[in-house]
């Protein structure tokens, strides 16, 4: 009842700050901003840096251009504005192996001074974390803790994943309503492929992909009902042979034999928009951030989005606030003069100058306490009216619970890929369980020692 309270608390103050974002705009989800922050003036808070020299090793996951090119644009605005810091060392790497990237930093003594954290546990247990100062701690809406502390400042909210379907497609198969059930999806599934089309799309070839819809099934069968269940699988009071995780795991299996495009073990993530587009599949489950890729490869492509309800109608998207965002290294931290440039560079991004424009580029969910304008799409206005409403369930994927609910760090990876296994072998869902509960333990115990 504690959690149900926090969670209905942070409904709330997510609410208040969505209303203040979702402005005007048509169905270009990046209208008239381009994500161009670099043309910003610098604003008063540049001062607060360090006026002597300083260089600051940044790392950041760019699994998508827009972002990538999102972030480079406010740095190259803030160096712009502070001659005097530097930022080097920035990070090309896709989000799929980022946790690897940064785990062979560390062991070659390159960690990154400011840090994009998606794996806050990890470091933070290995004393590679320092607390977020607190004058920075002030600006944003929510922050989750872990143990007590404060590590992270979150670039964006959690985005929820839902179907992005092509318009043209589902009038062809005769779909004239959006799906009210899960049941009603399927139905529409079985009508898109009987009109000579694949229903949908999956970037299967690279890792994170999988987790969009493998998450789904489990937010819906698992979480939505118990969202402990991760921290009473670690106490071996329950098992991914329990018939809720069978069947959601079931449920994915049917889906991937029966209506994914069938090349979707060797499509990559960056192709799946393409095929949208062309017509080759008519639906991709996905989140906001493939948006501005969709317009920018074609501006007058027909698209919507919708949160896709489960097996009762009720709808729980991924959308708690995670471990993740902005963090100082705990090396870094010894270093006054890289603090105040740190300090600076992160008030420095999340100014409206410059945080709305990001914002508008990965079709962000603001997470400052600040007022945050930005132009926003038919699909985004959608993403927007779902986290502000009490009434959708928020949850996480498997690996983003954290504290007691906390999986083990290397076992998303090993699981994502059982799962696609199981699909192209045709394995007994039940036996691949009981290899989860195997790996999971075995996980669990090699981590305590």
């Amino acid at each position: 009842m504690k959690k149900k309270t926090v969670f209905q608390s942070f409904s709330i103050l997510l609410a208040a700050s969505l209303v203040l974002t979702a402005c005007g705009g048509n169905n270009n989800g990046n209208n008239g901003s381009n994500g161009n922050a670099a043309t910003n003036a610098p604003t008063s808070d540049a001062t607060d840096a360090p006026s002597k020299k300083v260089t600051i090793s940044m790392g950041y996951a760019t699994g998508d251009p827009a972002t990538k090119q999102a972030i480079e644009n406010t740095i190259d605005a803030f160096t712009d504005a502070n001659p005097n810091i530097t930022i080097k060392n920035i990070s090309e790497t896709t989000s799929d192996s980022y946790l690897d990237w940064l785990k062979t930093k560390d062991a070659v003594g390159e960690f990154p001074d400011l840090v994009e954290m998606r794996d806050t546990k990890v470091f933070a247990d290995a004393g590679k974390l320092a607390e977020l100062p607190e004058d920075l701690q002030g600006l944003f809406t929510y922050l989750p803790e872990y143990e007590g502390k404060n590590y992270n400042a979150p670039m964006t909210g959690n985005a929820p994943q839902g179907i992005i379907y092509s318009k043209k497609a589902y009038a062809d198969a005769g779909i004239t309503e959006l799906p009210k059930t899960y049941g009603e999806f399927i139905e529409a599934q079985q009508k898109l492929l009987d009109s000579g089309i694949s229903p949908i799309v999956v970037g299967g070839k690279d890792l994170f992909h999988m987790g969009f819809w493998i998450n789904y099934f489990l937010i819906n069968n698992v979480y939505a009902n118990d969202p402990d269940w991760n921290s009473k699988r670690t106490a071996q009071t329950a098992s991914f042979t329990d018939e809720n995780v069978v069947k959601a795991m079931t449920d994915y299996k049917e889906l991937f034999s029966k209506y994914i495009d069938k090349g979707w073990l060797s499509t990559g993530d960056n192709q799946t928009a393409s095929m949208l587009i062309t017509g080759k599949a008519a639906e991709l489950y996905s989140g906001p951030w493939m948006f501005g890729q969709i317009e920018e490869a074609d501006p007058s492509f027909e698209y919507g989005f919708y949160a896709l309800p489960g097996d009762d109608g009720s709808v729980t998207v991924n959308g708690l606030p995670t471990l993740a965002g902005w963090s100082l290294s705990a090396e870094a931290d010894k270093d006054p003069d890289k603090v105040a440039a740190i300090e600076a560079f992160i008030k420095f991004f999340f100014e409206p100058e410059q945080y709305g424009p990001y914002l508008a580029t990965v079709n962000g969910i603001p997470t400052t306490k600040a007022e945050v304008t930005y132009e926003t799409g038919e699909q985004m206005k959608e993403v927007l009216r779902l986290m502000a409403d009490d009434s959708v369930g928020k949850s996480m994927m498997i690996n983003n619970w954290f504290g007691d609910n906390a999986i083990p760090p290397q076992f998303r990876n090993w699981f994502y890929k059982l799962m696609q296994e199981l699909v192209v072998k045709d394995g007994n869902v039940a036996d691949y369980m009981k290899q989860a509960d195997t790996e999971y333990d075995s996980n669990v115990k090699a981590n305590a020692q």
